[in-house]
């Protein structure tokens, strides 16, 4: 064997990555939702196992008398439609992760999203806790479980306590900080919500079938 074609090979092998398996038995639906420039594409791209699918595109002058853009000076790209991730928990079960865009006009978008979701993460800048409010509206409104997650933008002075309170949380709902830039942080997310998930199908088990809870 010559060296170039060695070389090539090895190349080739260093590239390589492990396939994803071709299908699951079990897609589970994960919607990731909050305010305009909360951090959702962020998580998504973070926690994904894949690429993520992005439909962002280049904010310009056009969309600054329809969009508040004064807490996010920094941001240059939006979300138009949805963000897409996955991750395999198993051989038979993957998790879907769809983040919704968080401008008011996109809002249309949300109910089909919602169709078939397991749960959501709402998430959340204590710099403008009242643009989460139409996110919690609607996945009460749907019956949607979920779990709420601070974005950590620096300098908030709010307790949980105080956001509980802001955001009208039923004690059950968790509450919980993050860095959607962390993959570590996001999972610590993701898992809360499968957690919070197991434990509210759990009590409606033991509710419609209680000789099995004895």
């Amino acid at each position: 064997m010559d060296s170039v074609t060695s070389d090539a090979r090895t190349s080739q092998g260093a590239d390589a990555r492990t396939p994803l398996g071709a299908q699951a038995d079990n897609g589970l639906k994960i919607v990731v939702v909050g305010g305009f420039g909360v951090g959702k594409t962020t998580l998504v791209r973070s926690v994904s196992e894949i690429r993520p699918l992005n439909t962002e595109e280049t904010m310009t002058q056009a969309g600054a008398a329809v969009d508040d853009i004064s807490e996010v000076r920094g941001k240059s790209a939006t979300t138009v439609a949805f963000d897409f991730g996955r991750i395999t928990l198993d051989a038979r079960n993957v998790l879907y992760l769809f983040g919704a865009p968080g401008q008011e006009r996109f809002w249309f978008l949300w109910d089909r999203l919602f169709s078939g979701t397991l749960g959501a993460v709402v998430l959340v800048d204590t710099r403008r806790i009242d643009d989460s409010w139409y996110a919690i509206d609607r996945l009460e409104h749907h019956g949607t479980p979920f779990i709420v997650a601070c974005n950590d933008f620096g300098g908030s002075a709010h307790t949980p306590a105080q956001i509980r309170e802001a955001l009208d949380l039923d004690p059950k709902v968790p509450l919980l900080d993050c860095d959607a830039r962390s993959r570590e942080s996001s999972k610590r997310v993701l898992i809360t919500l499968v957690e919070h998930l197991k434990t509210l199908y759990a009590a409606e088990s033991a509710l419609t079938t209680p000789e099995l809870a004895l």
